[in-house]
């Protein structure tokens, strides 16, 4: 029976590339490429199935930034699947990323420059608005729209007999100092990519503590530094092409720098293949690029603690309560204005 391995995010950059690396491994999977623009996902499904015609490779529609969007998708996915073997939580925005060129300079010539180079830390601020469902963009995007995919596909997720994976793509930019429990839409901030990372990490070690029995395991991995649409928003092509010379000198001593999406995936396809009861929660699993060009993986332990990840969850099961009443009492709404007609 083949494997049904669900991708979000999967018609560009780290999702693209992954999808390609599954497949070249193991061409009898069933990939189900959740995206929101169908017809790049037609473009990429057709491209796939070209390359790899044995494999099975089929569309959802979903943008994570929507949860009416992930409530179809999951009523879809729930009609066509009776199990899911694994989900990557890749999808994800950094809308309007600004470069800060003060702490840029100060960081050349400070003891950092190499961690600031790897983690961006302190370098780049975003803008962020509300979605239509009233929560910030970033958070709904990168968090809470996979949160809810999670919760609507726990049937095809729990079975104790044979675990499903879960594996987020997170981020070394995931500052602690950028994530506050009284602010985890960080509506008050200016590093919301930042602070949904780390909610990420923290939404992964809750989801290991409250399903593992169900045989449902989470972990999270970071691509690096991939030249990606994401990173694109930061700098333009040609900016990046010419910084590309720095960039591979200063490959040899900040691993981060794994350049291109096939290698971003290097992490993220070795938790494929791992026994998911086996891998360490608290781990975070990071594509990394030696400067000859070597991929391979290292491993972080994540600065969080357990408690605070069940307070985030909890957090997030309140938040999820309230939007379904919000959604119930608009559905209602609509039914008795449509009698009233």
């Amino acid at each position: 029976m083949r494997k049904v391995v669900l991708i979000t995010g999967a018609s560009s950059g780290i999702g693209l590339a992954l999808c390609k690396r599954l497949l070249a491994e193991d061409d009898e999977l069933h990939l189900c490429l959740a995206c929101r623009n169908m017809s790049k996902a037609e473009a990429v499904c057709a491209a796939l199935l070209a390359s790899h015609p044995t494999a099975e490779v089929t569309i959802v529609q979903v943008d994570v930034s929507n949860l009416q969007s992930v409530f179809r998708a999951s009523k879809e996915l729930k009609q066509r699947f009776q199990r899911l073997d694994c989900i990557y939580l890749n999808a994800g925005i950094m809308p309007n990323p600004q470069l800060n060129i003060k702490a840029l300079f100060f960081g050349l010539f400070s003891r950092k420059v190499i961690h600031m180079f790897s983690t961006a830390e302190g370098l780049l601020t975003q803008g962020d608005k509300i979605t239509a469902d009233g929560l910030q963009e970033v958070f709904e995007t990168n968090v809470f729209g996979h949160f809810i995919l999670i919760r609507e596909l726990e049937p095809l997720l729990c079975h104790s007999d044979n675990p499903s994976q879960l594996i987020w793509t997170s981020s070394r930019n995931a500052r602690k100092s950028n994530f506050s429990l009284e602010d985890f839409q960080h509506s008050k901030g200016k590093e919301p990519y930042s602070s949904s990372k780390y909610a990420t990490d923290l939404l992964s070690v809750a989801l290991n503590r409250n399903f593992n029995q169900q045989g449902l395991y989470s972990n999270v991995a970071c691509p690096g530094t991939a030249l990606t649409n994401l990173t694109y928003g930061i700098l333009p092509p040609f900016i990046w092409t010419l910084l590309m010379p720095a960039i591979l000198l200063l490959r040899f001593f900040a691993n981060a720098f794994t350049l291109t999406p096939y290698n971003g995936t290097e992490a993220l396809v070795w938790l494929f293949h791992q026994k998911p009861e086996s891998l360490n929660p608290l781990i975070k699993y990071l594509s990394a690029t030696t400067g000859f060009g070597r991929n391979y993986i290292m491993t972080q332990k994540m600065d969080l603690d357990e408690d605070t990840a069940e307070k985030f969850y909890q957090k997030l099961l309140e938040l999820e309560k309230h939007i379904r009443v919000t959604i119930q009492k608009t559905d209602n709404q609509a039914r008795l204005s449509g009698s009233c007609l």
